[in-house]
């Protein structure tokens, strides 16, 4: 992977070989200024001759894929991992918050204007209920969190590769969904205006009609059959139809509903419903596309795919972005790639709603959970580390000399030959502090 390198003003210059990068910092002609990608800029005058440089982007819902290419040469790729629990982080805060309003508290003004307010009616000589326009608090272009976060995250590292290379153009892939062909590909005219019961008495019909009226645990027809819902409406599941499923009332008992029981196993095999959530969101990703970088050259999956396979590159993120960038012919091709992925610092220890393993009653003096300690003897969380060999990340703490560390991929890095999951401080050795995103070069073959 080829550095990125700044001229005396700060702008862009060609990216150039690691080695020559090492020569450069040695001789004191350069200093760095980035570690994530790493980046020097040059403390002495130089030639400024530069070339046209391309920026390949695969954006997708979950991850991004990012390759620079420069007269064939691929100087960069890689792919980097949004964050996806947004949505349930809200939603503990909101349970956190509710359990807080419970208890005497001095009143808090709505953040909502009402709707009607009562004023006194002298023709009526009664209070009376006015009408009143709704205004909605939130800005507009608003989004979800959830949505927010991944666009925003997006075009930050965008933005970012952009401002190191040289004479940058951008190459972005776009989707356009239609989920609803995506569910019933013959669907056409007024259809997309009916949902998937139409004709039907309601959807618990429906439902029998799509199950052949057969229970789905004991595979049993010509018996009573009820509508169950695969994830309970308590855990966020909702009435529709893809999350409904048809049992007998054999099966369908409360004795069996309890855990180890025969349809609280089945049921952790179906736990998992289709989800078409990625389509809209791709949908809105791309008008904000659009108005972000209007002159970017945009381009579609249907041209990816043949120019990926004219490359002859092997699917995944980085490729694509390869493809995207649109190179007539690869004369050179990076053996490395970087991984970058976001992780999570601030957790919610000091108001926890259930007590955590080990603890007899909640949490009311408000001490942190030794897990969630953020330093122990000058290592913090997410500090990059060496241990027996290997790259991994601090995911967390356990009392004052032991840590759990993580690699890249999520998977705990532990003393040869243990079980255990925590690791003594003594055998890491600090690489670098890190913010709250994690950056890692590997082989592409791995």
């Amino acid at each position: 992977m080829r550095v990125f390198v700044k001229n005396m003003r700060g702008e862009a210059l060609s990216p150039c070989e690691q080695r020559k990068a090492r020569i450069l910092l040695k001789e004191k002609k350069a200093k760095i200024i980035i570690y994530q990608p790493f980046t020097i800029q040059m403390t002495v005058p130089t030639g400024e001759t530069t070339q046209s440089t391309l920026l390949g982007v695969d954006l997708g819902a979950k991850h991004l894929g990012m390759a620079v290419v420069s007269e064939g040469n691929v100087l960069a790729k890689g792919e980097i991992e949004l964050r996806q629990g947004i949505k349930g982080d809200l939603e503990t805060r909101s349970t956190y918050r509710g359990s807080r309003r419970n208890r005497k508290t001095r009143y808090r003004k709505s953040k909502f204007e009402h709707k009607t307010k009562r004023i006194y009616s002298i023709k009526k000589k009664k209070w009376i209920k006015e009408k009143k326009s709704f205004i909605s608090p939130r800005p507009e272009g608003w989004l979800p969190p959830s949505i927010r976060s991944r666009i925003d995250n997006t075009f930050f590292w965008i933005d970012t590769f952009a401002s190191l290379i040289p004479n940058c153009k951008i190459h972005i892939e776009v989707g356009k969904f239609d989920v609803a062909k995506m569910i019933h590909p013959s669907i056409q005219g007024k259809e997309y205006q009916e949902g998937p019961a139409a004709g039907y008495h309601d959807v618990r019909y429906f439902v029998f009609a799509r199950d052949s009226y057969t229970c789905q645990l004991c595979k049993k027809k010509n018996k009573i059959l009820q509508t169950h819902h695969i994830v309970y409406r308590s855990h966020e599941g909702t009435d529709r139809a893809s999350n409904l499923i048809t049992l007998c009332t054999d099966c369908h008992t409360s004795e069996n509903h309890k855990e180890g029981q025969i349809l609280w196993k089945w049921m952790q095999e179906k736990r998992k419903t289709k989800s078409y959530k990625e389509g809209p969101f791709m949908n809105s990703f791309r008008r904000k596309v659009f108005v972000k970088y209007p002159e970017a050259h945009i381009t579609y999956g249907s041209i990816t795919t043949p120019k990926r396979k004219e490359l002859e590159l092997e699917k995944t993120h980085y490729n694509d972005a390869i493809a995207i960038a649109n190179p007539s012919v690869i004369n050179r091709n990076v053996e490395v790639i970087f991984v970058m992925k976001q992780f999570r610092k601030k957790k919610r220890s000091l108001h926890e709603a259930t007590a955590r393993k080990g603890r007899k009653e909640k949490n009311r003096t408000q001490k942190r959970n030794e897990k969630n300690t953020r330093m122990v003897k000058g290592f913090h969380l997410n500090d990059q580390v060496c241990v027996f060999g290997q790259i991994g990340f601090i995911t967390g703490f356990s009392g004052s000399s032991t840590a759990y560390v993580k690699d890249i991929h999520d998977e705990y890095l532990t003393v040869p030959g243990k079980t255990y999951k925590q690791v003594n401080l003594s055998s890491l050795r600090l690489i670098r502090h890190n913010n709250n995103w994690q950056y890692f070069i590997q082989k592409e073959s791995v």
